[in-house]
């Protein structure tokens, strides 16, 4: 039912467009940023993939012996998803953006592109995911790309141990979207001294270049929003009041893919609010990190300390809390004074460089394993991103002219790309 409405959608809207994809021969039609984010690659451009592979779900104890508060008593171990070939082939790992579990509709498309061309696939979720900062996070305070990047390796580790009597592999490799994009070029940094996957080649899918910068300008999306700050308020609690129930217990931390399109299609914003919506949405995923870490870590951050919650109480006030904090909230308040007490004498400044993919410039030219595909119009990217995309991965770097961001990630060239891209020279 989605991808019908979806392509109802982008036939009565966006039909009248797609010249403008012949014109520069990317049959990618939605020329919006916004738009092509929110309503994705309709169906009929979409690759002919099966409904259904045969997966496995692996659950990691990657932190063993780790007590978990009861509020998750749901939570039995990081959750990865396994798809296999019977015969030896390359292993391609997965990372989710941000937000977003093992399963996601975008994760499971790119595995299912890669099982059908041959691959072995694990899908790991984001480290800002629920999931992962109870279970696999060390810290559980998401978003140094360092410690997180050292968490993901652990946890790939650990699904490997898991699999590996049950396959044959001929080549490790890396992929990532979005925020999973920018962690996966500091995993093939940490692989480098480790050696464990010894990775051949290594996709970044519309990575941040700088992870500061593009949370804040998502951030300001939410300034779009037609009619000023007052609007943005009316905005804000129009949705809050419309899907309040949703997150009144357990399905505060656990924000899909999905959402995003869900709210869009229930009509409740106009066009012209699209990229309020899409930064609402964003605060809305970042509400539910906030809640997972501050009760991981007893912070005192949202819930009070020592507060012990149970599984019969509502978390609804917490989430009305952290849904109005911002990155910069998050940044300031809780994420750059943890990593400071770590690291005495570290400066903002020099954290903010920490968090971007010019702090390892010098590794990501000293090798070819890398490439990124991202679009023109992403939004969480500056002109000279894209610029400094160009000019560190040249020939490597396939940037679209349209797809926003992630919009095209689904699209049958995209998707034909990605895989082509780790195939392995017979």
């Amino acid at each position: 039912m989605k991808q019908l409405i979806l392509s109802l959608i982008v036939l009565f809207i966006m039909l009248p467009l797609t010249t403008v994809a012949a014109d520069d021969g990317y049959g990618y039609p939605i020329p919006g940023s916004y738009e092509a984010t929110i309503i994705g690659t309709p169906v009929t451009l979409m690759p002919e993939l099966p409904a259904y592979i045969t997966t496995r779900q692996l659950v990691l104890d990657v932190n063993p012996g780790r007590k978990r508060p009861p509020i998750f008593f749901y939570d039995e171990g990081l959750r990865c998803t396994f798809a296999y070939q019977e015969k030896k082939a390359p292993l391609v790992f997965l990372i989710a953006g941000a937000g977003s579990g093992d399963r996601s509709v975008k994760l499971m498309t790119m595995m299912k592109a890669f099982y059908v061309a041959g691959f072995h696939v694990i899908t790991v979720p984001s480290p800002s995911h629920a999931n992962f900062i109870i279970s696999a996070s060390r810290s559980s305070v998401p978003g140094d790309l360092a410690e997180d990047a050292a968490d993901l390796y652990r946890a790939m580790e650990s699904a490997w141990k898991q699999v590996a009597g049950d396959i044959e592999v001929s080549s490790f490799n890396l992929c990532g979207y979005s925020l999973g994009g920018t962690q996966a070029a500091f995993v093939a940094r940490l692989d480098e001294e480790r050696k464990v996957f010894n990775f051949r080649k290594v996709l970044m899918i519309n990575p941040a270049v700088s992870l500061f910068s593009s949370a804040t300008r998502i951030e300001d999306l939410m300034k779009q929003i037609p009619g000023g700050a007052k609007k943005q308020g009316i905005f804000f609690n129009k949705m809050l009041s419309k899907f309040s129930q949703y997150y009144r217990y357990g399905n505060f931390v656990a924000i899909n893919d999905e959402f995003l399109y869900s709210i869009y299609t229930e009509k409740l914003f106009s066009l012209e609010e699209t990229a309020g919506l899409i930064g609402l949405t964003y605060r809305i995923n970042l509400a539910g990190m906030i809640f997972a870490s501050d009760v991981m870590t007893n912070s005192g951050y949202v819930v009070p300390k020592n507060r012990n919650l149970k599984t019969t109480d509502s978390i609804f006030d917490y989430f009305l809390v952290s849904s109005h904090l911002s990155f910069i909230d998050y940044f300031n308040e809780y994420l750059f004074p943890y990593f400071q007490k770590q690291r005495p004498g570290l400066t903002k400044q020099q954290y903010i460089h920490s968090l971007s993919l010019k702090s390892i410039e010098g590794y990501l030219t000293s090798t070819t394993k890398f490439a990124v595909m991202t679009n023109e119009n992403d939004f969480i990217l500056t002109g000279e991103d894209l610029d400094y995309l160009r000019q560190i991965f040249g020939e490597r770097a396939r940037i679209y002219p349209r797809g926003g961001h992630l919009g095209n990630l689904e699209y049958k060239e995209n998707l034909a790309s990605m895989v082509s891209f780790f195939e392995e020279t017979k």
